[in-house]
């Protein structure tokens, strides 16, 4: 069900917000003509008593007005996820999800804050956002089950490969304690008998039970190893099968035509960003926190680099994907740029650099898979 506030009228709309937590409900409902939220808790995830308490409140509304109301109900994103969302919608309630990141706070150093002053600040701020000023909140756009479930397959992988590294950087640092500063084949290979063969730096073998903590530690790291394999197989799968509920699959496909854009890359850009709608390119740039914040007011007049906004995960993969767009696309318009302004001039001109270099690739990834407009000068995989 849309949400459309074009139809909406206060005086025939009951205001809810549900402050969620772990262990309860806090629901605030504003009926016509009532100058005072009430206040109903609900043990959390009691989904079916949330909704026979709205009934209950659009059936006291109706015979006080004298005729039919509409709940308008809204909760902050969070650790509850969009289930909740879905379930409404799908029961003809006219629901939407807050970014609370795009509230309004006081600036007070010590401000209060209760879940019941959240639940009421939240229906004020929905009583604005229906009333048409769309400057109080952003709405978040909820996703189909089909949507949410592609992303699941990259997340993953992205949280096993930065536990991989965390555990080859424990390896590695309980060694280099001993001072062993080399070892071969850390991510995969016969490193049984390079402990073995391992002496520390005044020559004496590993101590036992280090070498017990090192075995378990590699022991851990081939079991990762195995896991991304396996979800490797499974994004190969859902990209490329026909029957797959895999949103947007031919961009994905379209990407990998693209030097230096991988499977495992072009699946999470299209899963994270490129199955999503943009009006402009400022709003793909600004949807991953690569847009400039500028900080502008009297006198003082700076740049405060990238807001940083958006999904952060996404944003470190761009990052990545500049350095490999610089390594195997070098003969095209964006490499060009970045070495004729950034290059030879020191290491942080670089890197402030490789992220400008990002937002120009996102948005040229962008035109490429919503139009087939091949970057200038990009090289294309053989067929």
């Amino acid at each position: 069900m849309e949400n459309s506030s074009s139809n909406c009228c206060p005086k025939t709309s009951v205001i809810v917000s549900v402050e969620l937590s772990k262990r309860n409900w806090l629901v605030a409902s504003l009926s016509p003509g009532a100058a005072k939220p009430s206040l109903r808790p609900i043990p959390a995830g009691n989904s079916a008593a949330l909704i026979s308490h709205l009934r209950n409140l659009e059936c006291k509304a109706a015979d006080r007005i004298g005729e039919p109301v509409t709940i308008r109900l809204c909760f902050e994103i969070g650790y509850d996820g969009f289930w909740l969302a879905r379930l409404l919608r799908s029961n003809d309630i006219d629901t939407y999800v807050l970014d609370p990141a795009s509230f309004l706070v006081s600036r007070r150093g010590r401000r209060a804050k209760t879940d019941r002053i959240d639940a009421e600040a939240m229906i004020g701020i929905l009583k604005a956002y229906l009333a048409g000023d769309k400057s109080v909140c952003r709405v978040v756009a909820v996703p189909s089950p089909e949507e949410e479930d592609a992303r699941r397959v990259m997340r993953e992988r992205g949280d096993l490969v930065h536990e991989r590294t965390r555990i080859v950087s424990r390896i590695r640092g309980l060694l280099a304690l001993q001072g062993i500063r080399s070892v071969k084949a850390i991510k995969g290979g016969d490193w049984s008998s390079q402990l073995d063969d391992m002496r520390t730096g005044d020559g004496r073998p590993l101590p036992p039970n280090l070498r017990r903590q090192i075995e378990r530690c590699f022991g851990r790291l081939a079991l990762l190893n195995d896991q991304i394999k396996d979800i490797e197989r499974d994004r190969a799968e859902v990209v490329l099968h026909d029957e797959s509920t895999f949103p947007c699959r031919d961009k994905a496909v379209r990407l990998e035509q693209l030097k230096g854009i991988g499977p495992n890359s072009a699946a999470m850009l299209v899963a994270e960003v490129f199955c999503r709608k943009f009006e402009s390119r400022r709003h793909v740039a600004a949807f991953l926190g690569l847009a400039p914040a500028p900080f502008a007011s009297g006198d003082v007049s700076r740049d405060q680099g990238i807001s940083k906004a958006g999904n952060r995960s996404t944003r470190v993969q761009m990052v990545e994907l500049a350095w490999c767009w610089l390594k195997y696309q070098p003969s095209s318009e964006l490499t060009v740029w970045y070495r004729s302004r950034f290059k030879g001039n020191g290491a942080r001109t670089a890197k402030v650099g490789i992220v400008a270099l990002a937002r120009k690739l996102l948005i040229a990834l962008w035109r490429f898979v919503e139009t087939g407009l091949v970057p200038q000068g990009a090289e294309l995989r053989a067929a």
